[in-house]
């Protein structure tokens, strides 16, 4: 809307008028009333009267007092039986007539009914009555009083609130929403929405609700935030207490008390709505519906899906079709191509061939540049060389050469190509020769240096071999006792370490079954007869019981076992009852026998590190009784 032009006065006498600015147009904003103002205004105009707000304010309170005049108490029938001290035990609102009523009372009806009662129960006028009226606080007027007090503060009239002694706290049954579900839980709901702080509660809705409601509702009730607390319900006021420290453990205690009330009130809540949830009929059609659309969801995605895959079929199998001609086109022209090449080599060789036949016929007719016999057939068989050894060029120009010379000058040329010829067949052989020593050095190294700078005798494998049979897997610390086992025999005065004791099994777990046949078979007759000889020495020497020879058993023990049997000797220790009996029980397929056989083993060879290297192998050569006892002293 553009409003009239505004007229601007003249300018005054000697001054100019000049435009700065041109006027914008008007524009219309619309404007909602609002505020109490307004509010009597319409009522105002709905009554057809003038009155101003203020007079509308002393209409509404005086129409406020007329409802308090028309209240009806309902007196209370337990009213004198009701014991004084026991007040806090009492149901306040009842006691003033307000059981009807309860937390909706406003405080002007609480004032009200406290008048009422004062008025008929006042220990004066009952006095006056001929009442016989009791000492002090005995009365129960006290009981009127003390509810007043209570009601008519806001914060302990919350606190008597929360633990109204009329509130139903039950939660409705799996059985009982079967038959009527919205009824019964609306009612549920409706009774526990007085404790919200949030004053728009959502309604549970109908069966026809949309999932939107629905959602909005139960997220409403789960977070739900709830102002009920329980300070009235204190077993001790602290004002009571006679010193500080008292005070602060009574308010301790308190606290304790009211959040394990509050913890079970926010069980209550979550089991309504979780009891609510997973009865609500709506909750289930949703779920079939939200299932169906995932079903149709994934019959369309795999059709989808179906089709794709389809195409990348058929696209595959064109780009197979493409692929193939393209092979077949390649292979036909590496085909043509070939056979040109067999027809350039038949040319080649049989242009090859010409000029050899050409030089063997010149040189035959100059009678090979000699008349001795000997030097005839030598000379031949160098011109077969050079036949064998020339390229197609070379003999062309060789050829050339020889038709445009005379014999002497041709058996130089040819004497020239032959010595060519030996020099270079000289060369190749030389070459051969040095790669053929070369690969025979490399490999006589790695056989003799075993992936070690220290080389291994036949000797030294011997003694490998028997090491990792007497010493098998389980062994506490066992390349470590091989290689100690190998340097304490060996002849070589080569030290081995547990490393190169490791590197050199597993290079002889490479070889070929015939080569680990043969050196066990040689490892085993020296040890036949090294044994045996020394076997009759000792037995005469000393006739007495021999040990088992450690690690040769039938069975041997694996990693896994002997950590087993370490760990049950260390869980049953000696004063355990049937202590073998149990240790063996812990590691499979073992009896109690292989254990203790076991154990002295791992004994005898955790005993046999305290002792020098010669005493050592004395032991574990010939594992007598008698002497591992004699050296204990050594």
């Amino acid at each position: 809307m553009v409003s009239d032009p505004v007229m601007l006065r003249e300018a005054p006498e000697g001054l100019a008028s000049a435009v700065l600015k041109p006027l914008a147009a008007s524009v219309l904003c619309p404007v909602e009333p609002v505020g109490r103002w307004f509010e009597a205004l319409v009522k105002r105009r709905a009554r057809n009267v003038s009155a101003s707000f203020h007079e509308l304010e002393d209409e509404k309170e005086s129409s406020s007092e007329s409802e308090d005049e028309e209240l009806q108490l309902e007196e209370y029938p337990l009213l004198k039986t009701l014991e004084p001290k026991d007040w806090k035990n009492q149901d306040h609102y009842a006691v003033l007539g307000l059981g009807r009523l309860r937390y909706k009372a406003t405080q002007r009806q609480i004032k009200s009914a406290h008048k009422a009662m004062v008025l008929k129960h006042h220990p004066d006028k009952r006095k006056a009555a001929g009442e016989q009226i009791g000492e002090g606080d005995n009365d129960y007027f006290t009981c009127i009083t003390k509810a007043n007090e209570i009601l008519s503060d806001p914060l302990k009239r919350r606190a008597f609130d929360s633990v109204d002694p009329t509130f139903d706290n039950t939660i409705p049954s799996k059985s009982e929403a079967k038959e009527n579900f919205i009824e019964v839980f609306q009612a549920a709901f409706e009774r526990n929405a007085r404790w919200s702080k949030n004053k728009h509660v959502p309604k549970l809705g109908n069966l026809n609700s949309s999932i939107e409601e629905v959602d909005a509702f139960y997220s409403f009730w789960y977070n739900f935030d709830s102002w009920r607390e329980f300070s009235y319900l204190d077993e001790e006021e602290k004002e009571k207490a006679e010193c500080r420290d008292e005070r602060k453990w009574i308010e301790k205690q308190n606290r304790a008390a009211r959040a394990q009330r509050k913890k079970e009130e926010m069980n209550r809540i979550r089991t309504l709505v979780d009891t609510a949830y997973n009865c609500d009929p709506r909750i289930k059609k949703f779920k079939e519906e939200e299932k169906a659309r995932k079903e149709a969801e994934k019959k369309a995605k795999a059709e989808a899906k179906r089709k794709e895959q389809e195409e990348k079929e058929k696209q595959k199998q064109a780009e197979l079709e493409i692929v193939r001609l393209a092979k077949e086109k390649e292979e036909e022209e590496a085909r043509q191509q070939a056979l040109q090449l067999k027809k350039e080599k038949e040319i080649q060789k049989k242009a090859i061939k010409k000029e050899r036949q050409k030089l063997r016929t010149v040189c035959k007719n100059w009678n090979y540049f000699t008349d001795n016999q000997a030097e005839n057939v030598k000379m031949m068989e160098d011109v077969e060389k050079l036949c064998d050894r020339l390229e197609l060029v070379s003999l062309q120009t060789l050829n050339e050469v020889l038709a445009s010379s005379t014999r002497d000058e041709g058996q130089v040329e040819i004497q020239k190509r032959i010595q060519e010829v030996n020099a270079q067949l000289a060369k190749e052989k030389e070459e051969a020769e040095a790669r053929m020593r070369q690969a025979t050095k490399s490999s006589d190294h790695v056989a003799g240096c075993g992936g070690g700078s220290k080389a291994w005798l036949e000797d030294d494998l011997q003694l490998l071999i028997k090491g990792v049979n007497i010493f098998p897997a389980g062994t506490n610390a066992r390349w470590e006792v091989i290689a100690n086992f190998i340097n304490s025999h060996s002849t070589s005065g080569i030290k081995r370490t547990a490393k190169d004791v490791i590197h050199k099994a597993k290079n002889l777990q490479k070889l070929d079954p015939q080569q680990k046949d043969e050196i066990n078979k040689k490892a085993f007759e020296k040890f036949n007869k090294e044994h045996s000889t020394a076997a009759a020495t000792v037995d005469k020497a000393i006739p007495s019981e021999r040990f088992e020879v450690p690690g040769c058993e039938i069975n041997p023990w694996t990693a896994e076992e002997q950590k087993l049997l370490e760990q049950a000797l260390k869980t049953y220790p000696v004063n355990t009852p049937e202590r073998w009996e149990k240790i063996a029980a812990t590691v499979p397929g073992r009896t109690k026998k292989d254990c203790m056989k076991r154990y002295k083993v791992n004994k005898y060879f955790s005993d046999l590190e305290c002792y020098s290297s010669q005493n050592k192998l004395y032991i574990m050569k010939y594992k007598s009784v008698h002497i591992y006892k004699l050296l204990e002293h050594v």
